[in-house]
């Protein structure tokens, strides 16, 4: 039977007529695709069939006598089909009108547009971004972080890349990156540069626009404040001639110099940062590795909890809504007066359900590594992954005199010479001066890092004294040596092509790292190495580099929830009272 006309408006009763309706007999068909005659259409056709149908006639241009059966066939395959197809067909003209504003020359060819109106519907008009040199410089794949936009590379942008390719820099090597890729997009088959080059042309999916060279000079006038010759005022003064010449369509200049993005918007011009290297937008939003459960945890869970034990570890599997913001190895804590409290790190995550384990507590002197026993909850926290053989990597973030030297040091001696885990301790660190750079350092590799490794003398004094303290002057010289012994200091310069096998790798100041040297030295590590990342993110001293741009921010973004990683920021400084105030007040 037919379904009723829908009501005419909200709330509407039907019509007693609606409910006599009468279903239509149907002649069987003969095959899927031979339709027998059906009975014409009549009067008592329910409106919802005869209005589609109706719609879908006069857009086919099918006659009103034919028969029902072909009209609702048609409807119901060809109706889904027309709409997006006319869609597609609006955004191709959309899209072709704006590539063909984008071109210095020419327009850009039909094809392309067509190929990326299929791909994914554009939100909103594509735009014609501007690219400094330090761009490239920073990032040589950024040609293909701007998805369906165009790109535009002035003249004098390929003279300061051809000016800074020489070299072993990481800026070297980036310059001469950004022009091999360059080299591929033009010798591209069927490459037009008069025409813009396909920027997917080399197989990176994700650009969907074209990329665009100066090759006509282009009018335009600037202050005469801003002096001609230099560089930068080139740039603003493309961006200035492209905004009237490809009117309305918006023109961007991306820059990750402050100074140049100011006078572009001195100058009226839309001008923008270099996002895509930046992993988070803030530092605040940086994973913490550590949950506070909340007050009414027991009072919730605390009777579908089931606990077990093992070992010297005690374990929970919880469900609820906590569930699906915990991640592996997260550690979590429930304080609250009058109630038993619970440090726990999570060991296991399955579906609605996850498995707290209980910590060793290395608070307590009897627990103490090489001396060493934990001050606050974090430390604690940090020890266990430090000590833990299951743990490959492990990042620790803090303010200055939060511990992060001293505990890594401690778990490595204990693992190195007592447990004989590792066979020695490889240390290293980014070469960043806070101020000037006192010059050339002589001596070996080992030589010239002595004085980048001022905190690692500062804490070994520490953990040498407390190891040997009722050994007598010779004691604490022996011991002294043996531990120097299992140290080896490294310049990062020469980390490439090196596997560490079986060695306690500690990166130290790894704020200043960029994500790639970041990568660089995390793949060296072999089977049986364990890397420590150390860090202060409010102590950042490379150019360009952000606590969202950060290395170890890539780092400790990017392993969160691998079960054979862990992170901790560490909240309290244990340095002294006059540390500990310092870094509150200045």
């Amino acid at each position: 039977m037919p379904l009723p006309p829908a009501p005419s408006r909200r709330a509407a009763l039907l019509a007693p007529e609606a409910f006599e309706v009468t279903a239509r007999p149907r002649v069987a068909t003969t095959s899927a695709n031979e339709p027998v005659a059906a009975p014409l259409r009549t009067a008592a056709t329910p409106a919802r069939t005869g209005r589609k149908a109706d719609s879908v006639a006069s857009a086919l241009a099918v006659p009103d006598t034919a028969p029902l059966v072909q009209v609702e066939t048609r409807a119901r395959t060809t109706e889904p089909v027309t709409a997006p197809v006319a869609r597609s067909t609006g955004a191709r003209k959309a899209r072709g009108t704006s590539a063909a504003a984008a071109a210095t020359p020419s327009a850009a060819p039909a094809p392309a547009t067509t190929t990326r109106a299929r791909k994914s519907a554009p939100q909103g008009p594509t735009k014609l971004f501007v690219l400094d040199t330090n761009v490239l410089l920073h990032d040589p794949t950024s040609l293909f972080r701007f998805e369906e936009h165009d790109i535009f590379l002035p003249m004098i942008v390929l003279e300061e890349l051809d000016g800074h390719k020489k070299g072993m820099t990481e800026v070297a090597r980036n310059g001469r990156q950004a022009s091999r890729t360059l080299d591929a997009l033009a010798a591209a088959q069927g490459a037009d540069m008069a025409k813009g080059l396909k920027l997917d042309s080399t197989g990176q999916r994700a650009a969907g626009g074209h990329l665009f060279f100066q090759t006509v000079p282009l009018d335009y006038s600037l202050p005469t404040s801003l002096p001609p010759g230099k560089a930068d005022n080139q740039i603003l003064g493309v961006v200035e001639a492209l905004r009237k010449l490809h009117a309305p369509r918006e023109v961007v200049l991306v820059s990750k110099d402050i100074n140049m993005r100011v006078k572009a918007r001195a100058l009226g011009l839309n001008a923008e940062d270099y996002q895509n290297d930046k992993t988070l937008e803030d530092g605040d939003l940086l994973y913490a590795g550590v949950l506070a459960l909340p007050p009414d945890f027991w009072t919730k869970s605390g009777k579908n909890v089931e606990s077990w034990q093992s070992g010297a570890h005690t374990y929970y599997r919880i469900g609820g809504p906590i569930v699906p913001q915990l991640m592996i190895n997260q550690f979590v804590y429930f304080e609250a007066p009058g109630e038993p409290s619970l440090f726990a790190r999570v060991s296991e995550i399955r579906e609605k359900t996850a498995v707290l384990q209980t910590l060793k507590d290395y608070g307590s002197a009897k627990n103490a590594v090489w001396g060493v026993t934990t001050r606050n909850r974090e430390q604690n926290y940090a020890m266990n992954l430090l000590m833990d053989p299951e743990i490959d990597f492990v990042t620790l973030t803090g303010t200055a005199g939060t511990g992060k030297t001293l505990l890594a040091l401690a778990a490595g001696l204990t693992q190195v010479l007592d447990d004989r885990r590792y066979t020695e301790i490889i240390m290293t660190r980014a070469t960043v001066s806070v101020g000037e750079d006192i010059g050339f350092l002589p001596g070996t590799e080992e030589e010239k890092m002595g004085p980048w490794m001022g905190a690692l003398d500062d804490n070994l004094e520490f953990l040498a004294k407390g190891d040997g303290g009722n050994a007598g002057e010779w004691g604490r010289a022996a011991t002294n040596e043996l531990i120097r012994s299992r140290i080896k200091i490294k310049s990062m310069n020469f980390m490439r092509g090196r596997t560490f096998l079986n060695k306690y790798v500690i990166i130290d100041e790894a704020q200043n790292l960029t994500p790639k040297q970041m990568k660089t030295l995390i793949t060296r590590a072999g089977p049986g190495t364990k890397i420590i990342c150390m860090g202060n993110l409010a102590q950042i001293d490379t150019p360009y580099l952000t606590e969202g741009s950060s290395g170890l921010t890539y780092a400790v973004d990017r392993f969160k929830g691998w079960p054979h990683s862990g992170h901790i920021t560490l909240a309290r400084g244990e340095r002294s009272r006059l540390a500990d105030f310092a870094s509150e007040v200045l």
